[in-house]
């Protein structure tokens, strides 16, 4: 409380549980509400989007990764923190209660639900904001954490903690297709920079501002000098359900932005597919908004995808364009045909569609060509 600068208002409950314990609850608990079937269409709409290989057992591979990774967590709705405790409480069992308990002090001050906005039903209306808030709250606790070792570790503490990253082993995240790695710790890796832009010498003050006025978007927590100012410009997709006909459902609609934008061009499952770390940020970075649909048809077990995008500028939506017909290229080979005057690409995801016009793209995935030309006479 001292080192974070937040008071705790209330009591809450700790507990120390075991790895099986933990397995059981991630298990059991994470996952109830999550059926075989959303799993298997988030699936399907991610390798629509490269991510993923076709049939990929997302909710198996969720339950072994959870049980693989997870040092700690607090549970918002029970009051209650929990950290895994294998032989002993050594120094990573203490930097992880460091970590959750700053959890805590968040909550108790802010409120997740509240001031936060950090529900599942706030999530699930705008994705790309809650990523960005998740961000500040998992960086203000790893900060948290490093601070609090750095003051109050012990040398016993730092030789627990290399051993047991010496013994460390991830067999799940290893095997994972590449994205999946970077999502998990983008709230960290980059929450920690974001946060650090706002906190020196262990000075707090600055960073109480930014829970006052959140971010908004990823394109904030990896440019942190944009923040507060450069915020996503609103891009409105008609409802294309009437378009596709009977069969057919919107499944999600939500904003991609610009660190999911760069996901796709760099962390494809097919490595062949993936374009550089530099091509893909830079490509990526002059995001201004966008907005994504996703259709499913139940019957076919097809999907239709649309992503319409505006950029920062001219110059930056040709770059995203010159840049996509190579990572196209490389994922539906060269593209050797036009829809209305488009680029379009063939693959075994259907017929992909892609055009620029000033500062905007629009990016297509649908079964067959037929299904494009309506969609995009409404898009144009």
């Amino acid at each position: 409380q001292e080192l974070r600068g937040l008071a705790a208002t209330e009591d809450f409950s700790r507990e120390l549980i075991s790895e099986s314990d933990l397995g059981e609850t991630v298990k059991n608990d994470f996952f109830a509400d999550y059926s075989d079937e959303e799993a298997q269409q988030d699936a399907l709409v991610l390798a629509t989007l490269g991510l993923l290989p076709p049939d990929f057992e997302l909710k198996q591979w969720y339950t072994d990764l959870y049980s693989e990774q997870i040092a700690g967590y607090y549970d918002d709705e029970i009051k209650t923190m929990f950290v895994v405790q294998d032989t002993g409480f050594g120094g990573y069992e203490k930097l992880t209660y460091a970590h959750e308990y700053t959890h805590v002090l968040q909550d108790q001050v802010y409120g997740f639900d509240d001031q936060l906005d950090m529900s599942e039903e706030a999530c699930q209306a705008d994705s790309e904001k809650c990523a960005a808030i998740q961000a500040v709250v998992e960086g203000d606790a790893t900060v948290s954490e490093l601070l609090w070792f750095q003051e109050y570790g012990t040398r016993q503490d730092y030789d627990d903690i290399m051993e047991m990253y010496d013994s460390y082993e991830s067999p799940v995240l290893d095997s994972a297709p590449p994205y999946m790695e970077a999502d998990l710790y983008f709230p960290y890796d980059y929450g920690q920079i974001f946060v650090e832009t706002f906190v020196t010498d262990g000075n707090y003050a600055p960073l109480s501002e930014v829970y006052a006025n959140l971010p908004v978007s990823t394109e904030q927590i990896l440019h942190p000098e944009r923040y507060p100012d450069d915020t996503p410009i609103p891009v409105d997709l008609p409802d294309m359900t009437d378009i596709l006909g009977e069969g057919w459902t919107l499944y999600d609609q939500n904003v991609m932005g610009e660190w999911y934008t760069y996901l796709i061009l760099n962390k494809a499952y097919e490595l062949s597919w993936q374009l550089s770390e530099p091509t893909a940020s830079a490509a990526a970075e002059g995001w201004g908004g966008d907005a994504y649909a996703v259709y499913l048809n139940e019957d076919t077990n097809q999907v239709v995808f649309i992503m319409d995008t505006t950029w920062d500028s001219y110059a930056e939506a040709e770059e995203f364009a010159t840049t996509f017909r190579t990572y196209a290229d490389y994922r539906w080979d060269t593209a050797d045909s036009f829809i209305l005057g488009h680029y379009a690409w063939d693959g075994i995801d259907g017929v992909v569609d892609f055009f620029w016009n000033g500062a905007r793209t629009v990016w297509v995935i649908a079964p067959n060509t037929q299904i494009i030309e309506s969609l995009m006479f409404e898009l144009e």
